[in-house]
């Protein structure tokens, strides 16, 4: 497998997933916004449809635009793509080479992703507002601080967001990307209350990056001590799905 094959698209997918997310959060929370005050379902669906788009996007490598899911298909012994003779792709194996590729390329679109969305709302950046408002368009933070808790509601939660896209595969379904879709958008209407579900550590180090590195004004702390959480929950979780299921599936 060419790495070009895997990385572009892991890449553009990752960064249209960041894009959107980051967006959708940006327009609710930030001041004098179209969206403002837009709510917990608007960032919830608007979340789903992130991910809907980003796995169109990065149709061709199996879209994982994940580490989680990368991770927890290596865990499984799952082909990362199964391939398609019919479209021109390959298969690209479940091997720890691919996936180093595909977590790479997952963090850069991801941080390009993030930097995007500051630029397009560059003026609401501007405006006087909390700084942990500015912080949450990039990244996650707990309702109630508590590293231990934390981490296992992101167990929990990336646990059935892997383990529910496994099971994707071994069930007859024409739904395709929406099934992945919806199924975001109701982890983050069920699970997302304690952490803001992470459930993916380049959706939440990579804009935690782009907001260090950005000269965004008033933007205070990117939170660094929080930060492990969203990174090893998720890993953990998807980890854990992917060995459960090769028993359970």
């Amino acid at each position: 497998m060419d790495f070009s094959a895997i990385f572009l698209p892991e890449v553009l997918g990752t960064a249209m997933l960041t894009l959107l997310g980051c967006g959708v959060v940006a327009n609710a929370v930030l001041p004098t916004t179209k969206g403002n005050n837009g709510g917990w379902l608007l960032i919830n669906f608007g979340w789903g449809l992130a991910v809907f788009a980003g796995v169109y996007v990065a149709y061709s490598t199996g879209a994982h635009i994940n580490p989680a899911v990368t991770l927890g298909l290596l865990a499984n012994g799952s082909d990362f793509f199964p391939g398609n003779a019919d479209a021109g792709l390959e298969v690209i194996a479940g091997t720890v080479p691919n996936a180093v590729v595909y977590i790479l390329a997952q963090m850069i679109g991801a941080i390009i992703g993030a930097v995007v969305c500051w630029l397009a709302y560059k003026q609401h950046f501007d405006q006087p507002a909390d700084d942990g408002t500015k912080l949450a368009v990039f990244s996650t933070g707990p309702a109630i601080r508590s590293y231990g808790w934390n981490f296992v509601t992101e167990v929990i939660a990336t646990f059935v967001l892997v383990y529910v896209i496994i099971a994707f595969g071994h069930t007859p379904s024409g739904l395709g990307p929406l099934a992945v879709a919806l199924l975001v958008v109701g982890i983050g209407a069920s699970l997302g209350g304690p952490t803001g579900y992470a459930i993916n550590p380049a959706r939440d180090l990579g804009p935690r990056i782009a907001h260090a590195l950005l000269p965004i004004k008033g933007k205070g702390s990117s939170d660094w001590g929080y930060s492990w959480v969203p990174v090893a929950g998720p890993i953990v979780g998807g980890v854990i799905a992917g060995l459960f299921a090769t028993v359970s599936l």
